[in-house]
C-alpha cells in the first residue's frame, strides 16, 4: 500500500501546530491569573433569572425579605438541664460576635427564659422539633452567607464540641458550601490522580515516552482552552458543569487513541522509502482516514450538545454551551498538537506480512453470535429498573450518611426538617387576612401543615397569633387587634415576617423532611397545594430551595429523555450517512441505545439515584460509545470500497479497530475509576457510570454490533466465504 507526501501539506500543519501552542500558553497564563475555576454552587444559580421557578422565588423574597439562615443543633442527652444551657449560651454568645452574624436565636437568645420554650407555640417549633435530646441554633447573617463566615461558624463549633454535647449544622448556605467544597476537592484530587493513572495505562498500552508525553498534553491543553473560552464567554463553573475538563480531556483522548491506532496500522502495512517522507506520508494518510470518523464523531456529540440549549433549566443549557465548545476544541487539539509526538513516536514492531495477508483464520472470524441474546436480555431486564430509577434525590443524597456533614444533616433534618420551601397565600374571596374568617383559615392551614408527614416545622401568622394569645391579656383581643399589636415597634414588627400591610399577601416558612420523603417534590407541592385551597385560601406564589429542587429534577428528567431520544434519531441519520446502509444504521443506533439504557436500569436497581452532579456521566458514556462504533463503521466503509464482502469488511474491520476500542476502553476505565474511591457520593456515581458505560461500549462495539450489521441470509454466498 503506497501513501503519498505533501511537503505543503506539512508546512501548513506545523504553522497550526504552534498556532495553538501559543493559544494554549495564553489559557495558561490566563487561568491562572485572572480566572478563578473554583465550582460555583449557590441556592438560586439553578435557574435564569426569566425562569418562573426563580421569578417566584424572588417575588416571595420582595414581599417577605429575609436574611439567609444557618441551622445548628445542640445534641446531648437533657437539652434543659443546667449544664446544656450554659454550653448553648456559651456558644450563642460566641456565634453572635462573629463578623457577619446579624441575629442568633437559642435557647437562651430570644424565649423568655428556657423553661418557657416548651409550651410556646412558636419557640418550640423551631428551638425544640421533634427530637427529643437536641435543640437548635438559628443563624442569620447580615448579607450573603460567605465561604468565610462559614468557616469562622464552624471554627466555633469545633470549640464548643465536648463528649456528650454534640453540634451540627444544616441551613441553605451550609448545605451548597458543603456540596462546593466536596465537588472542588474531588475534582482536584481525583482529577489529578486520574491523569496519572491515564499516562501510566497509556504508557503500558503505547509503549513509547513521546506518545504518552503527546496525549496528555493534548488533552490537558483542550481542557484549559476550553475553560478559558467558556469564562470569556461569561459560563462559569457550575454543578454540571463542574466535570466539562475531564470531559473535554477524554473526548481529545478517545481522537488520539484511534488516531495512533490507524497511523501504526498504516506503517506496519505500507512500504518504507529510504528518505523521511514515507513517515510524513503515513501521518497524513492516518489523519486523512481517522479524521472521516471524528467529523461525524464531533457531529453527534454536537448535535447531543446542541438539544440541551433548548432546555429551561440554566446548568442544562449551560452544559449544552460547554460540551459544544468542548468538541470543537478537542478535535482541534487532536489534529493541531497530537500529530507533532506521533512524527517523534517510536513504532512498536509489527509483522506487517501478517496484517497485509488477511486470512479466513484471522481476519474474517466474526465475533459468535451467542452474544446477541444474551445482551437483549440484559437490557431487557434494566428496562424493568428504570421505573425504579430516581431523577429527585434528597439534599442528604449528596453526603456521606456515616460522616459529617451528612450524619449532622441527617439529624437536624429529622427534627425539623432540612430544606426550606416557602409559600406566600392569598386571603379568601372577598376578605383581608385580618378578617375573622382568614384567621379562620390560617388556623387551619397550620394544622394541615403539622399534620404532614413531610413538613417538618411550619410557621404562619396563626402560630405568632397563638404565642401572643399565651398573655391572658390577649386573649379577649380579636385576630385583627393581635396582628395590629403585633405590627408595632413593642414587638419588633415580628407580624410584618408574616403578613404584608396591606393585608393581602401572607407568608408560610416550612421546613421539609429529605430523610423520610417518599414522593417526588413535586407531588409533595402540590399536596401543599391542595391543603391551601381546603382551607379556603389562594397559593399565589411558591418557592425556596425545596421547590427550586423540585422543579430542576423533572427538568432533569425530562430532559434526559428527551436528549437521549433526540440524539438516539441524529445519530441513526448520522450512521445512515456514513454507512449508507438503513440496517447497519439501525444495528448501530440500537447498539448505542442499549449503554444509557442499561446504565439508568442498573442504577434504579440499586437504588441509587442519578443527581445532576453525576447526569453528565450518561453523556459521557454516549461520547464514547459513538466513537468506538463511528470508527468501525468508517473501517467497513473503506475495506468496503476495495471490493470486500460485508462480513470481510466487517471482520478486517474488527480486528484493525479492536486494538484502539480495546485500548481507549482500558485507558480510560482506569482513570474513572479512581472516582469511585470519592467520599463524595455524587462524584462516586459519577465515576462509576462512566466505568461501566465504556465497558458496555466495547462490548458492544466490538461483539454485538458486527454481528448485528453483518447478518446476511443463509443462502449469501458471500456469508463466510473469503476472496
Amino acid at each position: 500500500m503506497d501513501v503519498k507526501f505533501s511537503p505543503r501539506i506539512a508546512l501548513w500543519g506545523r504553522l497550526f501546530f504552534w498556532i495553538l501552542v501559543a493559544v494554549t500558553s495564553v489559557s495558561v497564563g490566563l487561568l491562572s491569573t485572572r480566572i478563578d475555576l473554583s465550582p460555583r454552587v449557590e441556592s438560586d444559580f439553578f435557574f435564569s433569572t426569566d425562569d418562573p421557578a426563580l421569578q417566584s422565588s424572588r417575588a416571595i423574597e420582595e414581599l417577605f425579605p429575609s436574611s439567609p439562615r444557618i441551622v445548628l443543633a445542640a445534641i446531648s442527652e437533657d437539652p434543659h438541664s443546667k449544664d446544656t444551657i450554659a454550653r448553648v449560651a456559651g456558644l450563642t454568645k460566641d456565634l453572635r460576635s462573629l463578623s457577619g452574624v446579624s441575629s442568633v436565636l437559642s435557647l437562651t437568645s430570644g424565649p423568655q427564659s428556657p423553661s418557657t420554650v416548651v409550651d410556646s407555640p412558636l419557640w418550640s417549633r423551631i428551638l425544640l422539633g421533634d427530637t427529643p435530646n437536641a435543640s437548635y441554633l438559628l443563624v442569620e447573617s447580615e448579607g450573603p452567607a460567605t465561604s468565610g463566615l462559614i468557616t469562622s461558624i464552624e471554627e466555633v463549633l469545633e470549640d464548643h464540641r465536648r463528649p456528650g454535647f454534640e453540634l451540627a449544622a444544616s441551613g441553605v448556605p451550609y448545605v451548597v458550601e458543603q456540596i462546593r467544597r466536596a465537588l472542588g476537592r474531588d475534582l482536584r484530587v481525583f482529577s489529578s490522580a486520574a491523569l496519572i493513572v491515564f499516562g501510566l495505562v497509556i504508557l503500558v498500552v503505547y509503549r513509547s515516552a513521546a506518545l504518552v508525553l503527546g496525549t496528555l498534553l493534548t488533552c490537558s491543553a483542550a481542557s484549559l482552552v476550553s475553560l478559558t473560552l467558556l469564562s470569556l464567554l461569561g459560563i462559569p463553573i457550575g454543578l454540571l458543569t463542574a466535570n466539562l475538563a475531564t470531559i473535554v480531556f477524554v473526548l481529545t483522548l478517545s481522537h488520539t487513541v484511534f488516531l495512533t491506532s490507524n497511523w501504526r496500522h498504516l506503517q506496519a502495512r505500507t512500504s518504507r522509502d529510504e528518505d523521511d517522507s514515507w513517515g510524513e506520508a503515513t501521518l497524513h494518510e492516518a489523519l486523512r482516514i481517522t479524521f472521516v470518523a471524528s467529523f461525524w464523531c464531533l457531529v453527534a456529540a454536537l448535535l447531543g450538545f446542541g438539544s440541551l440549549l433548548f432546555a429551561t433549566a440554566k446548568p442544562l443549557r449551560d452544559l449544552g454551551v460547554s460540551g459544544a465548545v468542548g468538541t470543537l476544541v478537542a478535535i482541534i487539539m487532536a489534529y493541531g498538537l497530537y500529530p507533532a509526538f506521533l512524527r517523534r513516536g517510536r513504532r512498536r514492531s509489527v509483522d506487517a506480512t501478517h496484517l497485509s495477508t488477511p486470512t479466513a483464520r484471522t481476519v474474517f472470524r466474526m465475533p459468535s453470535p451467542r452474544w446477541v441474546l444474551p445482551s437483549a436480555a440484559l437490557a431487557l431486564f434494566a428496562s424493568f429498573g428504570l421505573s425504579r430509577l430516581d431523577t429527585d434525590p434528597s439534599l442528604l443524597d449528596y453526603f456521606a450518611p456515616d460522616r459529617e456533614p451528612g450524619r449532622g444533616l441527617s439529624t437536624i433534618d429529622a427534627g425539623i426538617g432540612s430544606s426550606p420551601l416557602y409559600l406566600v397565600v392569598g386571603p379568601p374571596e372577598g376578605e383581608t387576612l385580618d378578617s375573622p374568617a382568614a384567621g379562620v383559615a390560617l388556623q387551619s392551614l397550620q394544622r394541615e401543615l403539622d399534620a404532614d408527614p413531610d413538613v417538618g416545622t411550619a410557621l404562619t401568622a396563626a402560630v405568632i397569633v397563638e404565642e401572643a394569645k399565651l398573655n391572658p391579656l390577649a386573649l379577649m383581643l380579636s385576630w385583627r387587634r393581635v396582628l395590629q399589636l403585633l405590627e408595632s415597634e413593642r414587638f419588633d414588627g415580628i407580624a410584618h415576617r408574616f403578613v404584608t400591610p396591606d393585608r393581602k399577601h401572607a407568608f408560610i416558612a416550612l421546613s421539609m423532611h429529605e430523610g423520610s420523603r417518599n414522593d417526588r417534590r413535586q407531588a409533595v407541592l402540590g399536596r401543599l397545594r391542595a391543603r391551601v385551597d381546603g382551607a379556603g385560601l389562594q397559593t399565589e406564589h411558591v418557592g425556596g430551595l425545596y421547590q427550586l429542587q423540585g422543579t430542576l429534577s423533572d427538568l432533569v428528567g425530562s430532559s434526559l429523555r428527551k436528549e437521549l431520544g433526540g440524539l438516539l434519531l441524529c445519530f441513526l441519520v448520522v450512521a445512515w450517512i456514513l454507512s449508507r446502509t438503513l440496517r447497519v444504521a439501525l444495528a448501530m443506533t440500537l447498539c448505542l441505545a442499549s449503554i444509557p439504557w442499561i446504565l439508568l436500569g442498573t442504577l434504579g436497581y440499586l437504588g441509587r439515584p442519578l443527581d445532576i452532579i453525576s447526569t453528565p456521566a450518561v453523556n459521557v458514556a454516549i461520547a464514547l460509545g459513538i466513537d468506538a462504533m463511528i470508527h468501525l463503521a468508517a473501517a467497513v466503509r473503506r475495506f468496503r470500497a476495495t471490493g470486500s464482502s460485508v462480513v470481510e469488511s466487517w471482520s478486517e474491520a474488527r480486528q484493525q479497530q479492536r486494538p484502539a476500542i480495546l485500548g481507549a476502553m482500558a485507558i480510560l476505565a482506569a482513570g474513572f475509576a479512581i472516582f469511585a474511591l470519592s467520599s463524595f457520593p455524587p462524584t462516586r456515581v459519577f465515576g462509576g457510570l462512566v466505568t461501566v458505560g465504556l465497558l458496555l461500549s466495547a462490548f458492544f462495539a466490538l461483539q454485538v454490533l458486527p454481528t448485528l450489521a453483518s447478518w446476511l441470509p443463509r443462502n449469501s454466498s458471500s456469508a463466510g466465504t473469503t476472496t
